[in-house]
């Protein structure tokens, strides 16, 4: 039923001087077969940590973690990585070697898979086939990691940021390579920095902050769960001070409020019933009206909700 299973998993980073780091605190979820699961959270959140228990790069301080029903261990190891694909944020590949020649070594570690050629044609590297890696931009070289994810032909795919760097039409044909892979039957496991990129590929997505699931569901539940499918942005001299706020309320339709900087955001069931009040409320009180715009509740929403921060902006900081 499960490719991965978490439970009350726990990482601690000992320090010689200092509090230990607590990565990951009690973590668990269930990542279903067939399915592309989301891992989203900031920047220290645990997420990588969990990820690279779950792929046998570290141990776990406690708690249990099962890969396609077995538990990492000397037994198990040589198993697992013959069902398992992983992409790493950053792959440093031997810069002399071709494309080819880089495939096909990876597919030497496998004893079975796809043909060197089926992969590179999977991320669209035809006609870089015979050039050197250190001739590939970043983009490209991002697509010759996830060829050599791709060349064992796993059950189970770890994507850890597998479009940055992308160009657009690079990026929306990697997507189209993880349906493929989710068509086929596969389970990929993806952490992204890209809202959308999460929205369009994820069946399911988990939040991670401070070392736990904060929140799980599809993205249109977790957008759901804020309570209304709109979200009207207003800036107004004087609005984001306590004189202005109190103009919310009792205004009809509004779930939620938020301030960003010098403007508020409201979550709204119907903005077409609370704008025409929002802006007689202004009007009323001789507050200038300097931007207003009303967009669809989406899931940077939910993140800034449960978090408190931008997923982007987090990574730029």
């Amino acid at each position: 039923m499960h490719a991965i299973e978490i439970d009350e998993l726990r990482k601690v980073f000992p320090k010689r001087r200092g509090p230990d780091v607590v990565a990951v605190d009690g973590l668990s979820l269930r990542v279903p077969r067939g399915q592309v699961f989301g891992l989203l959270g900031p920047n220290g959140a645990g997420k990588t940590t969990t990820v690279e228990i779950c792929e046998g790069l570290q141990r776990a301080t406690s708690g249990t973690v099962r890969v396609l029903g077995e538990e990492w261990s000397r037994a198990s190891a040589q198993r697992i990585r013959e069902r398992i694909g992983v992409s790493l944020q950053d792959t440093r590949f031997v810069e002399t070697q071709t494309v080819r020649e880089t495939v096909a070594l990876f597919r030497a570690f496998f004893a079975r898979g796809r043909s060197v050629a089926d992969a590179i044609a999977a991320v669209s590297l035809q006609e870089k086939a015979d050039v050197r890696v250190d001739k590939l931009s970043g983009g490209q070289q991002q697509r010759l990691a996830v060829a050599c994810a791709l060349v064992g032909d796993p059950e189970l795919l770890f994507l850890d940021e597998p479009t940055t760097g992308l160009d657009p039409q690079s990026r929306r044909s990697l997507w189209d390579v993880v349906r493929e892979f989710r068509a086929a039957g596969g389970t990929v496991l993806l952490t992204t920095h890209y809202m959308d990129e999460a929205e369009q590929l994820c069946d399911t997505i988990a939040i991670v902050d401070r070392g736990k699931v904060i929140a799980q569901g599809s993205p249109r539940d977790l957008v759901r769960s804020l309570g209304g499918e709109h979200v009207v942005e207003v800036a107004a001299d004087g609005l984001a001070s306590g004189r202005g706020a109190a103009l919310l309320d009792g205004l009809p339709g509004v779930s939620k409020v938020r301030r960003e900087g010098d403007r508020l955001v409201l979550t709204v069931g119907a903005p077409h019933v609370v704008v025409p009040v929002l802006v007689r409320r202004l009007d009323e009180c001789g507050i200038a009206l300097c931007e207003l715009a009303t967009r669809h509740t989406s899931l940077e929403d939910v993140f800034v909700a449960l978090t408190g921060r931008h997923l982007r902006d987090d990574e730029a900081a």
